[in-house]
């Protein structure tokens, strides 16, 4: 297994103090499962970490398909209010909210 350290130019530092750095990406699975309740565990987790937004930024930034990233679920490139819903979509999807900053959207 190769764990490759941040340099002095690496522009995301902020890694190396991430709750979720274990050397192992033991919890990978946890982080981009799409289940609920590994969602909701995945970003309680998030809630104690001390580079929550430097992580966040990164991924809206990069424009990660999905996954929780700084306490927030991402897909897509944006954050997402609701944890998407099991089964059969709606015939009509609701309409997205709108914010003139990702940060309006975030929660508490």
């Amino acid at each position: 297994m190769i764990i490759l350290e941040p340099t002095e130019t690496d522009t995301e530092a902020w890694r190396v103090d991430a709750r979720c750095r274990d050397g192992a990406a033991s919890l990978v699975a946890l982080f981009f499962s799409d289940d609920r309740d590994d969602i909701g565990r995945a970003k309680a987790f998030c809630r104690a970490c001390p580079v929550r937004r430097p992580c966040l930024e990164s991924a809206l930034e990069r424009e990660e398909p999905c996954g929780v990233w700084g306490g927030e679920l991402v897909a897509d490139g944006r954050v997402q209010l609701e944890i998407p819903r099991r089964g059969r979509p709606p015939k009509v999807r609701r309409p997205d909210p709108y914010f003139d900053h990702w940060s309006e959207g975030l929660s508490a």
